[in-house]
């Protein structure tokens, strides 16, 4: 066919541009029920809004029919109904474009780097033990690195994790984080700091009182310079800070880690909602009980280095943690082992004594961070998470949880095993070629639902997820860090159900292998999905559970 990917956007795009009207009147169809007739729809409210009396012209309902395009999907002829206008996708020719090769299709240049972001948690810079509400925004500028790098961004990890004392709960949750002292260019770029505060007309000395902190240099005065500057989003209460060593080697961290970006020079704030080729951008990710102190570090940032660099900070800030009536403070270390615990004792109970064999360690060890990844990253991030800990709220079987997706993959992993097996004993041939199998044998409601509510928006998906679109106003920004956690549990809970109700590997009889080679290839893309989704969350695909 050669031509190209189809694409959801690119298919909504050219919809409303048949129509000739600036408004977006479609809507991509992702329910069973109205998948049953439709694809797409333009509804009758938005349709009357657009043309007088609702009735669209013969002539851009039969340009809709003739579409094409590279990215567009295969259409149907256009029909009015009572909902609207109503366009159906050819099918067996999406399957193809979708499943079979994809003549002439380049993967994308490594070079091409769209900026770079430096992603900054001041969680780990926290003296005392790690707690849950740490965790979450540990846990969230993980998954956006991981995103954003998807996306061929280059991304700098702030702070570098001291070597002095252990990180084993990032470890045991598999967070990459990187580690060092930072050396003398660190120590280089505090003196250059502290020079800049002497010529600083907001900084004044501070004066030794009963109750001043130890170790500190100076006092600056932030909210002469917000209210000057102009600067919204800031808490009205920032008024005096009290510099320390400590902030100044904060700030020259940051420093280092733009300097360090791979782009040209720093630019105006972008417009786009991933930064430039030539424009480094700064997102603190921060729980909301750090947030006043973040927005200090901000503002004296601002003073010190009034370079293009520091007007492109913004701050991600995440929701309350809330943990149901612990005895004590629990930290994350505690909350892990908690977890684990859970998820053994459930496992037992589902499996029996092969989840006490030592071959399911690592099984157990996997199952309890994509419960606790998707706990803490299910919920989009400016919302409260509650976190029950007194009852065994992690199981095998709820439809909503880490270990759901993951025994679904794993289902996957499987059902591909006793394929090559059988393929090895002579029972089935191989899977042919992609360009010699027969798509119109997928006609099951459930094969459709998996094709175009997964394996089609998947990369706008990823995409959509790392977007960071510039605060309309102010210094927040709110990001879809959520998106990938909730497709994996809706693709988890479509796929069990067409599994559960399709038999994929039949009797080995010929007539029948043209079906199974073509359920085979779409789940083998599903699986490739299913991969894709979880390497940004740092979770392994199990081969059994």
């Amino acid at each position: 066919m050669g031509e190209g990917r189809p694409e959801v956007a690119a298919t909504l795009r050219a919809l409303n541009g048949a129509l000739g009207r600036p408004a977006a009147l479609w809507v991509k169809e992702s329910g069973a029920r109205n998948l049953r007739h439709r694809d797409f729809l333009a509804p009758r409210a938005a349709l009357s809004a657009a043309f007088p009396g609702g009735q669209v012209p013969p002539e851009a309902v039969s340009a809709v029919s003739s579409l094409r395009g590279p990215a567009v999907l295969p259409l149907q002829v256009c029909r009015q109904t009572p909902a609207g206008l109503a366009v159906q996708v050819r099918r067996p020719e999406a399957f193809q474009r979708l499943l079979g090769p994809l003549p002439g299709q380049a993967p994308p240049a490594a070079e091409a780097r769209m900026g770079c972001v430096v992603l900054h948690c001041p969680a780990l810079r926290s003296p005392a033990a790690l707690r849950p509400r740490h965790l979450r925004s540990v846990l969230l500028a993980d998954h956006l690195a991981q995103l954003l790098r998807a996306q061929g961004v280059g991304v700098r990890l702030v702070p570098a994790l001291s070597e002095e004392r252990s990180w084993d709960i990032l470890r045991q949750l598999r967070i990459y984080w990187p580690s060092g002292s930072g050396g003398s260019s660190l120590t280089d770029a505090v003196s250059a700091l502290k020079a800049a505060l002497g010529q600083c007309p907001c900084a004044a000395a501070c004066e030794e009182e009963p109750g001043t902190a130890e170790g500190v240099i100076c006092k600056v005065h932030l909210k002469s310079f917000v209210e000057q500057q102009g600067l919204l989003g800031y808490d009205p209460n920032l008024d005096v800070l009290l510099v320390t060593e400590g902030t100044l080697r904060s700030l020259a961290e940051l420093q280092e880690a733009v300097l360090q970006c791979p782009v040209s020079e720093p630019m105006a704030p972008p417009t786009s909602r991933f930064p430039s080729s030539s424009c480094c951008s700064i997102v603190h990710v921060v729980n909301c009980e750090e947030e006043f102190q973040q927005q200090q570090l901000d503002v004296l940032w601002r003073i010190l280095d009034p370079g293009g660099h520091t007007a492109l900070q913004k701050h991600l800030v995440c929701g309350p943690v809330k943990v149901t009536s612990p005895s004590s403070p629990i930290g994350a270390d505690q909350y892990f082992q908690l977890r684990k615990r859970q998820m053994y004792e459930a496992s037992v109970i589902k499996y029996g004594e092969l989840a006490q064999d030592e071959a399911w360690t690592e099984v157990i060890d996997t199952l309890t961070v994509a419960a606790i990844r998707f706990e803490m990253l299910s919920t989009a991030h400016r919302s409260q998470i509650t976190l029950d800990l007194e009852n065994n709220s992690i199981s095998t079987k709820g439809t909503k949880s880490g270990a759901f997706v993951m025994y679904n993959c794993a289902r996957l992993a499987t059902l591909f095993n006793t394929f090559q097996q059988a393929v090895e004993q002579g029972t089935y041939p191989p899977l042919p070629p992609a360009s010699e199998l027969n798509f119109t044998c997928l006609r099951e409601e459930g094969e459709w639902l998996l094709l175009f509510n997964y394996l089609l928006p998947f990369p706008e998906v990823l995409q959509q997820a790392a977007q960071l679109p510039p605060p309309s106003k102010g210094i927040r920004i709110t990001a879809n860090t959520e998106t990938v956690c909730k497709f994996l549990i809706q693709l988890s809970m479509d796929f069990s159900s067409y599994y559960n109700r399709v038999h994929i590997l039949g009797e080995p009889f010929p007539h029948l292998f043209d079906q199974m080679f073509a359920r085979l290839q779409l789940l083998g893309a599903v699986r490739d999905v299913f991969h894709s989704a979880l390497a940004t969350l740092h979770l392994p695909p199990l081969s059994q559970i």
